[in-house]
Formats: C-alpha cells, structure tokens, sequence
C-alpha cells in the first residue's frame, strides 16, 4: 500500500523535494536559538561583550526571517501539492466507479460512495502534505538535538534519551487501537452520509406523507451510532495522547532531577546546565509532534486504505478479443438465459428464458411484477453478465462484443427518468454529445418538446433543477425521448415509460414514442395493455419465465394468463 500512496508523488516531485528541503533547513534553524543562549550564557554576557550580543541577535533575526519564508513556502506549496493529489485520487477514483458493475451500486448507498470520495480523501491528502514533512522535520530534528545536547553532557542526554524506547512501544500499542476505532468511526461517518443523502433525495415524498419525523428518528440511529463509535475512539485518541504526554513530562523530571545531581558534583557548569534545559525541547518538541501526528496519521491511512479498497474492486470490463460491433441491424435471441442478482444459492429471476426478436419488430413484455421483465431489458445492454445460456444481437454473443459499442446501439426510456441540474440543451445532448444545436432542435421537435421549451424565458438554455424537479413527468419523459432521438439507436427499450403518466398525458406521450419506434427494433415493458395491443409479438414473464407468446389475438384466444390480464384491466368496459 505504502508504494501505491508513493506513486502519487510522482508527478510533483519538485516541489515535494522543495517541500522537504524547507523542512529540512527549519529543523537545522531550530539549533540556532539554544546555540546563541549557550554562547551569551558561557561567554558573551559574562565578559561583556555587547557588541558580539547585538550581532547575535541581529544575526538571529535574519535567521528568523529565512524561517518565515521557507514556512510559508512549506504551509502554502505543501497543501497545494496535497490538494492536488488529493484530485488525482479522487480522479481516479471516480473514473473506477464509472467502470464499476450495476451490482456494485445495488449493493452500496450512493452517500457511502461520496463519503469515500470527500471526507477520507481530504484525510489523505492532509496525510500526504504533513506526512513526510512532520517524519524529517521530528525526525533530523531529534538527531540534531541529541547530538548538540550530547555536545554539551553526554551522559546527561543519554539519560534523558534513555525514555524514547518505552515512548515508542507505548505509542505503538496504544496506536494501533486508536486506527482500529477511528476506521469504525470513518464507517458509522459514512452512514449518517447515506442516512442524509436518502432523505434529502425523497425529501418531497417526506412532505407529501408528513413523515418528517420518521426521517428524524432514521438519521438519529444513525447519528447515535456515530456519537457512540466516535466516543470509542476519543477515549482510545485520550489514553494515547494523556500517556504519552504523562512520558514526555518525566522527560523534564529526569532533567531537573539528574542535571540538579550532575550540577551539585560539579559534573557540569551552570551555563551549560542553563542551555541544556532551553535545548532540551528541541528533543522534547518534535517527539510529541510525532505523537500528536499519529491522529492524523491514522485518519490518513485508514482513509487511503478505503480508497483501495474501491480501487482493488474488479471493474466492469470486456472480454478477451472482444470487438467493435459498430452500427446493429437489431435482431435479438436470447437462448437458454437464466440470471440471479444475488449469491447462487438464491433464486433465479430468470429461468430458463428463449425468444426472438427480428429487427424492426416491436417485442411486448407483459406479466405480474418481478416476473423478470426490467431483468430482460438489464441484460440486452449487458449491465450484468449472464451467469446460464447466451443473448445474440445480430447472431453475436454479446459477450464478445465491447460493451461500448453495444450500448451505443441501444435507447433506453425508463419510468424513472434521470435528468442532470443542467441546462435542457445538455440534457439532451447527453444522447450524443458532439450533435450540433440544430440537431438538438430537430430531437425535440420530433419528441414533441421543442414548443414547450420556446416558451421558457432562456429557451433550451434553461435549467431544469436537480432530476427534473421543475418539469412535469411528461416533460422529463419527453426530453428523455428526445435524448434517444438524437442516439439514433437501432434498438429501444422502453421500460414502464408511460405508466407514471396520467392517461392525457400518456396519449401525447405514446405519440411520441411510436414516432421513435419507427425502423428500430423495440422492447416494450408495460403493465397498461392497452398500449401494446399493436405489438408484432407479446410474451407473458412470470416467475422468471416466459409462459406464453404471440400476438395480442393469439393470447386473447388461448384465454391464459394474458386474457386474463386484460380481462382484469377493461372489466369496466
């Protein structure tokens, strides 16, 4: 892990090196000071040499200065450096989850996701600013130090050196039980993260049942894990913190108690003893910035490897030798397909599936809910892998062909449309980016949106809120078709893309979407029968199988479970 953080260095190597020979050069400054007291203690004051006092002091200034200057440079250029790794990471971050399978999301809240990507980045990248920093500035500086006390007494310095060992053990115990609970305060974090995120997300539905206070007492379990989880890990930051304090004070015990002893037998001047208790927190000092360091530390390392634990994830990927399948005709077969979203040992939701769709038919989906239908449409697009039989587009496996391009050949229109807070314009653009305006035009035209849009005070650069919220549902459904105009896909999938809409609005939408049927093959999932009467072939899925198959006549006359749908829907009528 220690080899993959380094690698981030990489790319700002000169000012990391600047960074460090700042540091570097403040340690060596920080000797000056307890130098000159002993200098004035031992010679300057005692035989009256105020000219050599006002050069040292004057000389000690410019020193200080220097050190202003390299700590800004150190302070500004060392967190910028930090925050610029902490951008490549959060990069590469992202761009790993936009590979990521659709079981990975089914399986992990989207504000878990973002805690990783925001609050355990910026522990890192504090990590990668004053990691090496606080280790060479504590670390030269407790060398320097040691050599200059052992200068002045060495027996002395060794005494007090002598402590730095039990230091060192205790803080090694008492640190590994402090990064064990500041990771399970990190993971309760990430809860109340996904506890908000859900709430502020439904917070309409909130409002819309009054269930504000249900909310409430969701986001406090949350919130009273995190209380108690980070009381854990305060206690185990407090012992870490009050015992190694408690060692480092025995330090200035020892000092007072073996330098008093050393200065009685006349083992060392009392000049010497008067620099050596000034000098010896040059000692003292970086020791507990190392400890006060190690909260940091382990927030940064904890939080680096919850990064990895994302990155080592196995991406979504392609198959060896796959191919660019280019432009599809649109024929669809799936042989002997069964599929499971859990572990195989739960049920299949597909069993056993086969059917043909010939290109340019328009193939209906019908049945109780959970049969498997959205499954089917999950799967032509290949957003999860089939675990039995094969899916052929054109007479290929899809799993020989780049996902990329497969999916170029397919239009989805979804009940639940997702819009971006962005304009109407990129909206639809997103159906293919490098179209011109005029081209983004003539989509919404044909999806029956464009007028609607030249009512609006900034017309199509108009922003439509976060999902949609200031459209209609059949203004979102529209922009969606338009999106999927401008694809231009030869295969559609239109998933329960009416059934969220009133019956006006649904003809006006079904206008458009019988426009977009037109030379594509389609895919139509629908709990409205009425609406797929005209279908070329109607397949009844229940229970992860297709128990029936043909045209609307065929099944009204075979009086199964179709005529017994449809029977159920215009009973009234």
């Amino acid at each position: 892990m220690l080899k993959r953080f380094l690698s981030y260095y990489k790319s700002h190597w000169v000012t990391f090196i600047l960074d460090m020979l700042a540091s570097l050069t403040m340690a060596i400054i920080a000797i000056f000071y307890p130098m000159i007291t002993r200098a004035m203690l031992n010679d300057l004051i005692p035989n009256r040499k105020y000219n050599e006092i006002i050069i040292y002091g004057v000389g000690l200034l410019v020193i200080y200065l220097v050190r202003m200057g390299l700590s800004f440079y150190v302070q500004y250029c060392g967190h910028v450096m930090g925050v610029k790794m902490q951008a490549k990471m959060r990069s590469d971050l992202f761009n790993h989850l936009e590979k990521m399978p659709f079981t990975y999301f089914d399986n992990n809240e989207t504000g878990k996701i973002m805690s990783r990507m925001t609050g355990d980045l910026f522990d890192v990248a504090e990590l990668a600013h004053h990691g090496p920093e606080n280790f060479i500035i504590t670390g030269v500086s407790i060398i320097i130090s040691f050599v200059y006390l052992a200068s002045i007494n060495v027996w002395l310095s060794l005494i007090v050196f002598a402590c730095v060992p039990f230091l060192l053990v205790v803080s090694l115990y008492l640190r590994n039980r402090m990064r064990d609970a500041f990771k399970k305060r990190r993971e309760a974090n990430a809860v109340i993260n996904a506890a908000l995120e859900s709430s502020i997300a439904g917070i309409r539905v909130t409002k819309a049942f009054t269930n504000a206070q249900k909310e409430s007492e969701k986001f406090e379990q949350g919130n009273e894990q995190f209380v108690n989880i980070s009381r854990k890990a305060y206690k185990a930051m407090g012992q870490f913190h009050s015992t190694t304090t408690f060692i480092t004070d025995i330090f200035n015990v020892i000092i007072v108690i073996a330098g008093g002893i050393f200065l009685f037998n006349g083992k060392i001047e009392f000049g010497d003893y008067s620099a050596f208790i000034v000098s010896v927190n040059l000692f003292i000092n970086p020791v507990n910035t190392l400890i006060r360091f190690m909260e940091s530390f382990q927030n940064g390392v904890s939080g680096f490897e919850r990064f990895t634990e994302i990155l080592d994830m196995q991406p979504e990927s392609d198959a060896v030798g796959a191919t660019d399948i280019g432009r599809l005709a649109g024929d669809i077969e799936f042989k002997n397909v069964s599929y499971s979203y859990d572990d195989e040992n739960s049920d299949n939701v597909l069993k056993d599936v086969s059917f043909k769709v010939q290109k340019g038919m328009t193939y209906a989906l019908v049945g109780p809910s959970g049969g498997g239908k959205t499954t089917i449409c999950h799967l032509i697009p290949h957003f999860y892998n089939v675990e039995q039989g094969n899916i052929l587009v054109d007479g290929i496996d899809i799993n020989t062909i780049t996902r990329d391009s497969l999916r170029k050949n397919i239009g989805i229109v979804q009940q639940d449309i997702y819009l971006f807070n962005s304009s109407i314009k990129e909206n639809i653009l997103y159906g293919r980016l490098d179209a011109t305006f005029q081209e983004v035009v003539d989509a919404a035209k044909r999806a029956n949106i464009h007028d609607y849009i030249m009512t609006l005070p900034n017309g199509y650069d108009t922003v439509i809120g976060e999902r949609g919220v200031k459209l209609s549902g059949g203004q979102k459904q529209r922009l969606c078709i338009a999106r999927v105009f401008l694809k231009n896909p030869p295969i559609l999938i239109l998933d329960e893309a009416t059934s969220a809409l009133d019956n006006a609005t649904e003809i006006m939408i079904q206008q458009s979407l019988d426009e977009l049927c037109k030379g594509r093959t389609t895919l139509v999932v629908a709990h409205r029968l009425s609406t797929i009467k005209n279908a070329d072939r109607i397949a009844v899925v229940s229970g992860g199988k297709i128990c029936e198959e043909g045209t609307h006549e065929q099944l009204i006359v075979n009086d199964f479970i179709y005529a017994d749908l449809y029977k159920q829907q215009f009973k009234n009528n």
